[in-house]
Order: C-alpha cells, then structure tokens, then sequence
C-alpha cells in the first residue's frame, strides 16, 4: 500500500498473525478500548459510592450441571440505583459468568470475555477447556488491578459444564478474588457484600443430588437471607415483579430459567417465609 492514502483502513494488527488472545490483540491495537485502560490519573481515587455497584451473585452445583444466579439490585452509596440489574450472564455454550462490583467496568469485562472465549474458538478451530476459560478471566481481572486499587473493583463468579471431566461431565465453580487469584470452589460459593449470609444459607441447604428445582429453590433462599441481612441487597420484589436471575449450565448447554419460572419459584419461596420468616432448616 505503498504511496496509497490509507486513512480508513484497518489497524496493521489486522494484518499480522499472533495470538488467539482478542484482550492481547486489542491491547496492541486500540489499548484505550480496554475496559481495563487506567481511567483516572496517578494518584487520584475514585469515590466507589458515586458508581453503581453490584450484588450479590452465588453459583452451586446440582445433579445435572451447575446452577449460577443474582439479585438484581444495585446501590450507589446509600441509594438504590438500579432494581432491575442483570448480573447473570453466559460467556458461551456451556459457561457462564455473573459478577458483583463497579457495574459498568464490570458490564465490560463481561463482554470482552464473550468476545475472546469466541475469537479462540475460531482462531484454534476448538473451545478453551473450562481450567482456560478459569484461568483467562483470571488474567483479565489481574489487568484492572490499577482500577480496583482506586477503589473501582470488579469480582465476578465463573460457573461452567467441564464435558472433558474424567467420568463424565460435571458442573465446575470458579471464584476469584480483586488481583485475579483463581480458587476452585467446592459444591457453591457466593460474592458480594450479601455473600456471607447467602454461603450461610447454601451451607444447610446444599446436597450434591439436589434436582435442577431444589437448587433454584436453594439459590432463591440463599439470595433472600442475603436481601434480609444487607441492604445492598434485593430480595423478590412482588409489586413490580422483579425477580433474581437463575441460569442453569447443563451438557445440553446454558439455559436462563423462564420469567414464568422463576416468578412461580419466588412466590413459592416468600409464602413458606411467612410460615417460617427464617428460612427452612438443614436437612438431617
């Protein structure tokens, strides 16, 4: 292109073979893109309350995969600034990633991950396994470490169907902490300021044979006592008909529970509240 006027073309990085990485391609390419680009200058913080943020997300393990589910509110220091939220996303066919934190670095995150568990897919003609997909989102959350030292932190939760586990596939848990520690949970896990009160309830609640609707019922429960504990928090909210997000992740794929579902699996759970406001016991 020698001699051309080429305003308008495309970046060379276009152009130029390397990696199945899109993060590491936009980083070469258009850096300012990033969700992790430094938005604030050197020695300058943020104020987290004047940011909507994100609670509380929970995953468990059941008999037939991995169930991943949120509230739907988010808070603004002591205001509530969203009560519709949608913290429950799917990465691909058989992940799915929901998140608690600074909602619109966390939305990005979110979408730059869709995009780079796709762009491998079709650059190496094959899926990442789910420790990749784990360990990538890891890398990612590492990169915004800047961020979260200014106070804008993002901590998302990664559940997913291993179709490679040895004995058959099976429903994995992935947490991670504001530097982009990766932990394996076992059976269920939880983030977010309601995190504490929800892993409470998941505690009496969990059994690894729990059928796809005793693991909604258990994530619904576990989100409640969190709504009931912390204000940041939203429980059911039956008048305007909010509900949680609960999404299961199967062999046959991610499913979103239907609206019709869940609206009937949270008015059963709020009825058996007001005959017992604190929840069911432990199974013995």
């Amino acid at each position: 292109m020698s001699g051309k006027d080429t305003t308008g073309w495309p970046h060379e990085a276009f152009f130029t073979p390397g990696t199945s990485s899109f993060t590491e391609f936009l980083a070469a390419c258009r850096p300012r893109l990033l969700p992790t680009a430094p938005p604030l200058a050197e020695g300058v913080h943020a104020a987290p309350g004047r940011f909507p943020h994100g609670t509380t997300v929970l995953a468990l393990t059941y008999r037939d995969g991995a169930l991943i589910a949120g509230d739907r509110r988010a808070t603004m220091g002591n205001l509530i600034a969203q009560r519709d939220l949608e913290k429950v996303h799917p990465a691909d066919d058989h992940t799915a990633v929901a998140f608690a934190g600074t909602v619109g670095l966390a939305l990005d995150m979110v979408r730059l991950y869709q995009v780079e568990l796709t762009h491998f897919e079709k650059i190496e003609g094959t899926p990442m396994t789910l420790n990749a997909k784990a360990t990538r989102l890891a890398t990612m959350i590492r990169q915004n470490l800047a961020q979260a030292m200014q106070g804008l932190a993002v901590v998302p939760l990664l559940a997913g169907y291993d179709t490679t586990a040895p004995g058959g596939g099976q429903g994995r848990i992935f947490g991670f902490d504001a530097a982009g520690g990766l932990y394996e949970k076992r059976d269920f896990h939880a983030e977010g300021s309601g995190s504490p009160y929800a892993r409470g309830a998941l505690k009496k609640l969990f059994r690894p044979d729990l059928t796809r609707r005793e693991a909604a019922l258990a994530a619904l429960q576990a989100l409640y006592d969190a709504a009931d504990d912390d204000s940041a928090t939203g429980g059911p909210d039956l008048s305007r008909r909010i509900f949680p997000v609960l999404s299961v992740i199967t062999e046959d794929g991610f499913e979103r529970l239907s609206e019709a579902e869940t609206e009937e699996l949270s008015r059963e759970m709020v009825e058996r509240r007001a005959v017992r406001p604190d929840g069911p016991h432990a199974a013995p």
